[in-house]
């Protein structure tokens, strides 16, 4: 059986920016939460940093992360992000610590 996949993503957009980040994920938002295997897809902002964004995802899957990826509207909203963004975003993937 598929394990589900978490990641952390680190984002961090040019000074005075930080709006467009939040608009871009509020188009897409919608879209991908409506993706098959998408189980959370959430940004916060980190508090007293308008440039500086955690964006936290689950996937019911590798496969369905996989397939969220090469979906047109993540194509498109990659080839966007340059234009608001400081640099390429941070992915984190994590995985439970063990417990002795």
């Amino acid at each position: 059986m598929s394990q589900p996949v978490q990641l952390v993503i680190l984002i961090t957009t040019l000074p005075g920016r930080g709006g467009e980040q939040i608009a871009a994920f509020e188009r897409l938002a919608p879209l991908v939460r409506a993706e098959a295997g998408c189980l959370q897809y959430d940004l916060h902002q980190v508090s007293g940093e308008p440039e500086r964004f955690v964006l936290i995802e689950r996937w019911a899957s590798k496969a369905a992360l996989a397939a969220h990826d090469v979906t047109p509207h993540m194509i498109e909203a990659d080839a966007a992000s340059p234009a608001f963004r400081a640099g390429p975003a941070e992915v984190v993937e994590l995985v439970a610590a063990p417990v002795a």
